[in-house]
């Protein structure tokens, strides 16, 4: 069923959705290729605001549709929830790829942490830290903060363990001198 025929704004918004979703799937495809990580996160950023825009319009087409509920037959409004259904669920599946590589691209930054000094690593930061939402950035935080409590309290413990090897090992060499000393008398 054509949109138009029941309304010319459900039209509209749909085919601005339709232009976003194969803004996406092609913006999907050239992500793939790209392979500097500052580049791929900047994409990522783009896309993720294409999404917020898709999901805004979708809110719109549903408002429409609720705004002209009782002017449709049962089948139609059925046909335009389904259609909205539809796009939530392709958006979804967007927001799902978008996941998978905003994991692979943290992935890939801390790979970079173990590859040694790097003159943009600071850059690397901010942009991960700009794609992050504030209650990401404090869960990370917080995380990193357990990790290095956790490495401390290691730390630690090796400490302790060399002191106590340390302190056997000098009453094992104390007790050879004693024997030593005991031997050379006699």
């Amino acid at each position: 069923m054509d949109l138009s025929s029941i309304s010319d704004d459900l039209a509209e918004i749909n085919g601005q959705i339709t232009d976003i979703f194969r803004a996406l799937s092609n913006g999907f495809q050239k992500l793939e290729k790209i392979k500097d990580v500052n580049r791929q996160s900047r994409q990522l950023e783009e896309l993720t605001d294409k999404m917020r825009e898709c999901k805004r319009l979708i809110k719109e087409f549903d408002r429409e549709v609720k705004d002209i509920e009782g002017r449709n037959d049962p089948e139609t409004n059925k046909m335009l929830s389904e259609k909205k259904q539809s796009m939530v669920k392709e958006l979804n599946s967007y927001v799902a790829l978008k996941k998978q590589h905003q994991t692979n691209l943290e992935n890939n930054k801390r790979v970079d942490l173990f590859d040694g000094p790097n003159e943009g690593f600071a850059e690397d930061n901010v942009l991960l830290a700009s794609s992050m939402t504030n209650q990401q950035l404090m869960d990370s935080g917080n995380r990193m903060m357990d990790e290095t409590d956790q490495a401390i309290e290691r730390s630690k413990q090796v400490v302790h363990e060399t002191i106590n090897v340390g302190t056997e090992t000098a009453a094992a060499l104390k007790a050879q001198v004693c024997n030593f000393d005991s031997i050379r008398r006699i």
